[in-house]
């Protein structure tokens, strides 16, 4: 049964362990940029719309140079409408330009634009939480993908991650599925792979006929 968890775990890794920040283009380290940035990832996977959605506004947004708080914040809100659009994400962007904007402000008065102050806090979940845009949903997604730069809270793999760790059929316990990653920098790739499984039955039963 190891062998096979093993071998099924290496398949989703090379089949669906991109992680969705590298999707998006985000070269995720414990810097303000790229933290920033997967917070703003995180805000658009929350909403009901197609993660290749909300990757595609992701790009367009930093393509538009509002990678930094300050750049988005200062922005005008229908330059955030406009790149949210050109993204393909457009039932939910006059709102989310909105929520971005006053995000983008809360950090630059709270935290200074540094994602950092709130590393090693215990209740971080509960204070991204406290960012426009970013409810219960999208703090978990932060963390999923977060995991491997911020490793105390790694392992982290929510209800969403466990949902797909049983479609093909890995053990749901975070140790279980930490010791399966090989290593910290796999974790989050194999979160996003189990979520990808969890919402994509087909990539499933792909992954498990090819462990098999």
């Amino acid at each position: 049964m190891a062998g096979g968890t093993e071998a099924t775990a290496r398949v989703l890794l090379d089949r669906c362990g991109r992680t969705y920040a590298a999707e998006a283009g985000i070269r995720l380290r414990d810097t303000p940029q790229p933290l920033y940035q997967l917070l703003v990832l995180s805000v658009l996977l929350s909403a009901p719309v197609r993660a290749g959605i909300a990757v595609s506004a992701a790009r367009a947004l930093f393509a538009a140079g509002m990678r930094q708080p300050g750049r988005m914040a200062e922005a005008r809100w229908q330059q955030r409408v406009d790149a949210l659009g050109e993204g393909g994400y457009r039932r939910y962007d006059e709102r989310t330009a909105t929520m971005l904007g006053e995000g983008a402000e809360l950090l630059r008065e709270r935290y200074r634009g540094d994602l950092r102050k709130l590393r090693g806090a215990d209740d971080v979940e509960q204070r991204l939480q406290e960012i426009p845009g970013l409810g219960p949903t999208g703090a978990r997604i932060f963390l999923r993908e977060v995991q491997g730069v911020w490793p105390e809270y790694a392992p982290f793999f929510d209800a969403k991650a466990q949902s797909g760790a049983e479609r093909v059929a890995l053990p749901t316990s975070p140790e279980e599925l930490s010791r399966l990653a090989g290593s910290r920098e796999n974790l989050p790739r194999l979160a996003a792979g189990l979520v990808r499984v969890a919402l994509d039955k087909q990539a499933a039963e792909e992954v498990r006929s090819a462990a098999a």
